[in-house]
C-alpha cells in the first residue's frame, strides 16, 4: 500500500462515519443538542467538513468547495463564508441549522471528492513539504493531513454518539 492509498482510505473512513451519523435525519434531529453547551450532529459534520475543505484547499493551493461551488449559499448560514466553526460559542453552534441530511452529506461528499483527487496526485516526496511555518516545528503536508484525519474522525465519532442520544419516539 502506498502513502496516498493509506491517506485515501483514511479519508474514506471519515466519509463512511459521516453518512452513518447524519444520513436520513430530519432537520430537528440534526439540530438536537444534549444541552445548551453541546454540539449538534449538523454542526459537528458541517464543522469537520469545513475544516477539511479549508485545510485541503490551502495545502493544494485551490479554492474551497464551500465558496467556489456554491455550498455557502445553499446552506444560507448566518456566518461569514470563511467561518469554519473553530472556537464557536453555544449560540454560534445553535445558528448552524441544516435544512436536510442530504445537503450536509452532499457538501461532505463534494469535499471528500476534492480531497481524494488531491491526495491521489501526491507523491511521498510531496508529504515532506512545509505547509505552515506558523508552528515550531513547521507543519509538513503529511502532518497536516494526519491532523485533519484525526480531528475529523473525532468529530464524526462525536456525531455518531449524539445520534445515539436522539430521543426515540
Amino acid at each position: 500500500m502506498t502513502s496516498t492509498q493509506l491517506l485515501t482510505d483514511a479519508f474514506g473512513r471519515i466519509r463512511e462515519v459521516v453518512h452513518d451519523a447524519a444520513g436520513g435525519l430530519t432537520p430537528g434531529q440534526l439540530a438536537y443538542r444534549a444541552d445548551g453547551g453541546a454540539n449538534s450532529i449538523g454542526w459537528l459534520v458541517w464543522h469537520l467538513t469545513r475544516v477539511q475543505d479549508d485545510h485541503i484547499a490551502d495545502a493544494a493551493g485551490t479554492s474551497q468547495v464551500w465558496t467556489s461551488d456554491g455550498w455557502a449559499e445553499r446552506f444560507g448560514l448566518p456566518l461569514d463564508p470563511s467561518d469554519t466553526g473553530y472556537g464557536h460559542t453555544g449560540d454560534e453552534v445553535a445558528a448552524v441549522r441544516v435544512e436536510s441530511a442530504e445537503l450536509l452529506t452532499g457538501y461532505h461528499d463534494a469535499v471528500h471528492d476534492r480531497t481524494a483527487e488531491y491526495v491521489a496526485s501526491l507523491t511521498d516526496g510531496d508529504l515532506a513539504r512545509v505547509v505552515d511555518r506558523a508552528w515550531d516545528p513547521p507543519v509538513t503536508l503529511a502532518v497536516r493531513l494526519v491532523s485533519v484525519i484525526s480531528d475529523d474522525l473525532q468529530h464524526a465519532g462525536q456525531a455518531a454518539f449524539v445520534r445515539g442520544l436522539l430521543p426515540r419516539g
